[in-house]
């Protein structure tokens, strides 16, 4: 078959065509949407910035050993303190914030989304797809179209770490509400509780467990996407990996680099701790509730 006969499938010249299309007639939602980020981020990393910095690494530490233990909490002095002689601190914690924004964002859509996947066959056929396209699609595209609805900053970064963290929270809410034992569940709905009753007190409760560690898989990819995000403007550590390459500048990579592994792994404790927590208050609440029944 001669190559030049096979017809050309413009996919590109489509979307580019659609994302024009957008920009010029849902501008006001780009703009409502930069607004609410730039609200969030500034707010939060201004109250982040308004105290000393061993202030907010005493903080830091307590609500690890109040959450986790005390050698998190011990852990969490010491990687903050390196990161602060390293001068990596004001980043650190300038990244934290994009990242928690991020995640917020993407849990609040993503648990909804998930939890109507689980309860709604035909939905889930048409999520998971999409989700796969999200999942799959490289880190670096997502900046195309963030940069030309937002131009740069922070607010493109925060819109392409939310598209790119959104899949895991919404598979892992699907599949938590659906593991749930469907005895437990045929049990509630024997005591005469409605579909509402039977997801709010029996399915989501037993379902923390998976929905946290689908929070934690947000959490982690809104950080690796949050470095990406140094290329189009973002303040954080991104922006200072991003000038360690352009400038080939080992001692600023290596630093920048050290000071995302500290906040990666402080946010993944504590996500995982609090998955816990939340866990066996599931489990408890659940037994008293079926004990009541009986």
């Amino acid at each position: 078959m001669n190559p030049e006969s096979i017809p050309d499938l413009p996919i590109g010249t489509w979307t580019e065509s659609g994302i024009d299309w957008l920009t010029e007639n849902a501008s006001w939602l780009f703009d409502a949407f930069s607004a609410l980020v730039e609200l969030l981020v500034g707010n939060l990393t201004s109250l982040l910035l308004a105290f000393h910095p061993l202030l907010v690494i005493a903080v830091l530490a307590l609500l690890a050993w109040g959450i986790r233990s005390w050698r998190l909490a011990l852990g969490t002095v010491v990687m903050l303190a390196i990161a602060m002689m390293m001068g990596q601190f004001v980043t650190l914690l300038q990244t934290m914030a994009l990242v928690l924004v991020a995640a917020l964002l993407a849990v609040v859509v993503a648990l909804p989304l998930g939890t109507w996947a689980a309860k709604s066959p035909t939905v889930s056929a048409i999520v998971r797809p999409i989700m796969d396209f999200m999942q799959t699609m490289p880190a670096f595209v997502y900046l195309i179209p963030a940069v030309t609805f937002f131009s740069i900053g922070v607010v493109p970064g925060l819109f392409a770490t939310f598209i790119f963290s959104l899949p895991p929270g919404v598979r892992m809410t699907e599949l938590g509400i659906r593991q749930v034992d469907a005895e437990t569940v045929e049990a509630g709905e024997a005591f005469g509780a409605s579909s509402w009753q039977v997801l709010r007190g029996i399915q989501l409760p037993l379902a923390v467990p998976t929905i946290m560690a689908g929070i934690n898989q947000i959490i982690m990819l809104a950080l690796s996407m949050a470095v990406i995000a140094g290329m189009v403007g973002a303040d954080g550590l991104g922006k200072e990996v991003t000038s360690a390459i352009s400038t080939l500048n080992l001692a600023q990579g290596v630093e920048a680099g050290l000071a995302v592994v500290f906040l990666a792994i402080y946010l993944d404790r504590m996500t995982g701790a609090l998955g816990d927590l939340r866990g066996q208050k599931g489990s408890l609440l659940s037994l008293a509730r079926s004990r009541r029944g009986r």
